[in-house]
């Protein structure tokens, strides 16, 4: 049996792949910033104190440095999944998509300040602006999902209304798990950052309904 793709349906997926493909050019381009706050040691310091030590003293800036790095990544990972389920591109959700690149692009700010602050006395307060961006992008995530799923606005006419309303139950989640990593980081700057950094691992791994989900939305491809 062959299936007919007719011309609208075909202008909504070249649509849908234009803004993937801008999307995923800005969060390259984030992702890339990082690296920047990666210093070599002056050569004065490194030849009164040791390479080895004053590599050392910049510990605080590769920690910043891969908890972001992961972060960033599985942002993409997760921006990905949607848009296995979003078939169609309106006004609205390019706004809402752009609202998203806002918060990613934004997040070498954060990993510069937990960089410079992390060893001092206002460690604190670096882990909780961090995860507080972190809340605000898991609130974007939410309302780029929320958008495209009220009442499958912009999934296909197969996908599981129900099933996807886990998945939004799910998603606020993420908020929530920040909140709590900002009061861990008021508590202990380090153990905050660790914790960012395990929830970033906890996003990465798809739950059983999000798996369900994405299976059902390729089998309709």
């Amino acid at each position: 049996m062959t299936t007919t793709i007719s011309p609208t349906e075909t202008m909504e997926e070249k649509e849908t792949g234009r803004l993937e493909a801008f999307s995923d050019g800005v969060i390259a381009i984030a992702i890339t910033l990082l690296v920047l706050d990666l210093k070599v040691p002056l050569r004065e310091a490194a030849d009164q104190n040791g390479l080895v030590a004053e590599l050392l003293k910049q510990w605080s800036t590769y920690f910043a440095f891969l908890a972001s790095f992961l972060t960033i990544l599985v942002m993409w990972i997760n921006h990905h999944r949607l848009f296995t389920a979003i078939r169609r591109v309106d006004n609205n959700l390019m706004l809402l998509n752009g609202l998203l690149l806002l918060g990613i692009t934004v997040v070498p700010f954060p990993t510069k300040i937990v960089a410079e602050y992390l060893q001092d006395g206002q460690a604190n307060i670096a882990v909780i602006v961090y995860a507080l961006w972190g809340m605000l992008i898991a609130v974007f995530f939410n309302l780029l999902w929320r958008y495209a799923a009220s009442n499958n606005r912009l999934f296909s006419k197969q996908t599981d209304i129900e099933l996807a309303k886990a998945i939004s139950r799910q998603y606020m989640d993420g908020p929530l798990l920040y909140v709590g990593a900002m009061i861990i980081g008021y508590l202990n700057a380090i153990l905050g950052i660790l914790v960012i950094v395990a929830l970033a691992v906890f996003f990465a791994i798809p739950s059983k309904n999000i798996r369900k989900f994405m299976q059902a939305e390729e089998n309709t491809l």
